[in-house]
C-alpha cells in the first residue's frame, strides 16, 4: 500500500528524474522565451510528447482537474459505505483542493498567483507575429498587461491602435492572435495541478485500496471506479515526468513542485 509520505517521495521522484534526464541530454525548452515558445520543440520529431498538441495533452491534461474530479466523484457515489463524516470530509478536501487550483492557477480577484507571479518577476505581454519570409522566425510584439490577463483575441481590425501602420499593411486580413505571459518567472502550472491532483486522489484512493484488499466483498462499479482513478493518477504521475523531460526550466519545475512542499 502507497502511503502518504511514498507517494509524495513519488512524485517528487518524476520531476527531479526528468529535470536531471532534461539537462544532461538537452531535451527541455525555455517556455518563458518567447522567441523559442512560438517555435516547435527541437525534439518533435523524435518524440510526440515534445508536441504541445499529442492527445494526451490535449483530452486529458488541458482539463486536468474536470478529470480529477470525475474520479473522485466515482468513487464517492460507487462506494457502499459511505457516511455522513465521510462524505463531509472528502467534500470538504475537494472543495479545498479546488480553491487551491483556482486560486493559483485561474482566478484571484483577477489573473491566477502564477500568472501574477509572472508579471511580477519581469513578465511581458506579447503576441507572435507572423515571420515576413519562409526564412524567418516569427517576431513578437509587447502589448499592455491586460490583454494578456482578459485573454483577448488581438488583430489590426479590433485593436488598430496597437498596430503601426507599416505593420498594418504587411499583416494578412484575416490574422490574430492570441497574447500570451513571457519572460519573468513562468512556475510550471502542469507540475502543480498534476502534483496537487495525484496528491488528492490518494488522499481519495487509500482507503479505497485498503478496502479491495479486504475479504469485504465490493460492487463491480466500485472496483471500475478505483481502477479508473488509480490509472488516472498513474497517469499524472507518468505526464510529471514528461513534462519535466520536455518544457520548462529546471527552477521552473522546482517551484512548480516546491509550492506542494510547505
Amino acid at each position: 500500500m502507497i502511503s502518504s509520505r511514498n507517494i509524495l517521495g513519488i512524485v517528487t521522484l518524476a520531476v527531479l528524474g526528468g529535470t536531471l534526464y532534461s539537462v544532461i541530454n538537452n531535451t527541455f525548452i525555455d517556455t518563458s522565451d518567447p522567441l523559442l515558445a512560438h517555435r516547435q520543440h527541437h525534439l518533435h520529431h523524435q518524440s510526440i510528447f515534445a508536441q504541445k498538441s499529442n492527445f494526451i495533452n490535449q483530452i486529458f491534461l488541458k482539463k486536468a482537474w474536470g478529470w480529477t474530479t470525475v474520479a473522485f466523484v466515482s468513487v464517492w457515489f460507487s462506494n457502499p459505505r459511505n457516511s455522513r463524516t465521510a462524505t463531509m470530509e472528502a467534500w470538504l478536501k475537494w472543495a479545498l483542493a479546488t480553491g487551491v487550483w483556482a486560486i493559483f492557477v485561474s482566478w484571484f480577484f483577477g489573473p491566477g498567483l502564477l500568472e501574477r507571479l509572472t508579471v511580477i518577476s519581469g513578465g511581458e505581454c506579447v503576441i507572435a507575429l507572423p515571420p515576413s519570409s519562409s526564412d524567418q522566425s516569427p517576431g513578437i510584439m509587447a502589448i499592455p498587461a491586460e490583454y494578456c490577463h482578459e485573454r483577448t483575441i488581438i488583430s489590426p481590425q479590433t485593436h488598430p491602435a496597437l498596430f503601426t501602420t507599416s505593420l498594418m499593411d504587411t499583416l494578412d486580413g484575416g490574422w490574430k492572435s492570441k497574447p500570451r505571459l513571457y519572460k519573468g518567472h513562468d512556475v510550471s502550472g502542469h507540475i502543480f495541478l498534476l502534483t496537487l491532483a495525484s496528491l488528492f486522489l490518494h488522499d481519495q484512493l487509500a482507503p479505497a485500496w485498503r478496502m479491495l484488499a479486504s475479504p469485504r466483498p465490493t460492487s463491480p462499479s466500485y472496483k471500475i471506479a478505483v481502477a479508473f482513478s488509480s490509472a488516472l493518477m498513474g497517469l499524472w504521475i507518468f505526464m510529471m515526468f514528461i513534462t519535466s523531460v520536455y518544457w520548462h526550466t529546471p527552477f521552473e519545475k522546482l517551484t512548480g513542485l516546491g509550492k506542494h512542499q510547505f
